[in-house]
């Protein structure tokens, strides 16, 4: 830990609730983003600036100008360029202490389970059902926490998993269905605030899970009414039919 860090973290001491301990294993710990998009650009910004000691971050997209409006950690000079590549130039102005690694591709199949096994945590901020699903898997082989979140106009809904103290309910338990019929915020629309502060809430969720500072509670469903400015939450169970769980209990 070179100077820098260390007068950052001399800082973060004086939060309640947030020790020394806790700032180490922030500042130890991997965690993978999946999807660099309105959700992601938002929460790895905030995870490297709290502290992270490694992202990895994973998306196959390039940057386009229809994105610039809830994208913003990107600028119209980036467009073009791999979300990963413009992202890591961005994200190291603001942290070069963070070590960043990025997978320039769709996650899917044995890269996505090998990524999972590796990190600490996991942030899906995918925009598909099909990704949600294998990613929920991998995390449960793994047992790896997830922090799911999803936003489209006014609405958004986030998640966690702790996958490392409980197998169910899971991901799939909420949505059953493989089919990938679904809302995109280029067809339906979004009020940019409202997916950012999704993202922001991804990434606290994710700073006190692998700190240990803080409460998080296992399949807790969360969800947000822009519109209104309202959170109302309940508490998921499990789906006896779930494949997914019951592959982990088999």
């Amino acid at each position: 830990m070179n100077e820098s860090q260390l007068d950052r973290y001399s800082r973060q001491i004086l939060l309640p609730n947030f020790d020394i301990q806790g700032q180490l294993q922030l500042s130890q710990a991997k965690i993978l983003v999946i999807g660099l998009g309105g959700l992601g650009n938002i929460a790895a910004t905030y995870l490297a600036t709290s502290g992270v000691g490694s992202l990895v971050l994973a998306d196959g997209d390039q940057l386009e100008n229809s994105n610039l409006p809830r994208q913003v950690l990107y600028d119209e000079s980036q467009l073009g360029q791999d979300k990963v590549a413009a992202a890591v130039e961005q994200i190291t102005k603001k942290n070069p202490a963070v070590k960043i690694r990025t997978v320039s591709q769709k996650l899917s199949g044995e890269p996505l389970a090998d990524e999972v096994d590796n990190a600490d945590l996991v942030l899906d901020c995918t925009d598909n059902f099909t990704a949600r699903q294998s990613i929920n898997r991998a995390c449960l082989k793994y047992k790896k926490p997830l922090v799911s979140a999803a936003a489209i106009r006014w609405e958004g809904q986030l998640v966690s998993f702790l996958y490392h103290q409980e197998v169910s309910p899971c991901y799939e338990c909420l949505y059953p269905s493989l089919s990938d019929q679904h809302l995109s915020c280029n067809e339906s629309g979004i009020v940019a605030p409202v997916v950012g502060m999704l993202g922001i809430f991804q990434a606290l969720e994710a700073l006190k899970i692998v700190s240990g500072c803080g409460q998080v509670k296992h399949g807790s469903l969360k969800l947000f009414d822009g519109f209104e400015g309202r959170w109302r939450e309940m508490r998921l169970t499990q789906d006896p039919k779930c494949l997914a769980c019951s592959l982990e209990n088999s």
